[in-house]
């Protein structure tokens, strides 16, 4: 049986900062960094199962692109949607949301945050297992 571990075509990247991140470990790998005048940083993100990160916004918005696993997508007033394999979520920018995996499945997306002039991430509190669990 394959793992998702065998499918990523990216190193599994470092361990994500455990004050943004909650029920879990998540990695990343920068895969083109916010270094040119391209304004965009690029990253492959994957959460155990059970990981989110905190609830958060992106002053140049992001494109999150879903590659393997099932995850949870949510905007702050709004209910969790459900992510698969090939899904793509464009996040206006100023949004609150937090994203991370199901509680059953490893989950891989590729986060693209363009406009970076405008800010690249900024964090806030945790979202809460009632909050997680709130399907």
């Amino acid at each position: 049986m394959e793992t998702s571990e065998n499918k990523n075509i990216f190193p599994k990247g470092k361990k994500a900062p455990s004050e943004y991140f909650s029920g879990g470990t998540a990695w990343i790998q920068i895969l083109k960094p916010n270094t040119d005048e391209l304004n965009c940083q690029i990253g492959n993100v994957i959460f155990e199962a059970g990981c989110r990160n905190n609830w958060h916004s992106h002053g140049g918005g992001q494109i999150l692109i879903v590659t393997s696993g099932t995850g949870y997508y949510r905007e702050k007033g709004k209910p969790i949607q459900i992510l698969n394999p090939g899904d793509v979520m464009n996040i206006l920018p100023n949004i609150i949301h937090w994203h991370g995996a199901s509680p059953n499945s490893e989950f891989t997306h590729i986060a693209v945050n363009p406009n970076t002039q405008n800010g690249i991430v900024e964090w806030m509190e945790p979202v809460t297992d009632e909050e997680y669990n709130n399907l």
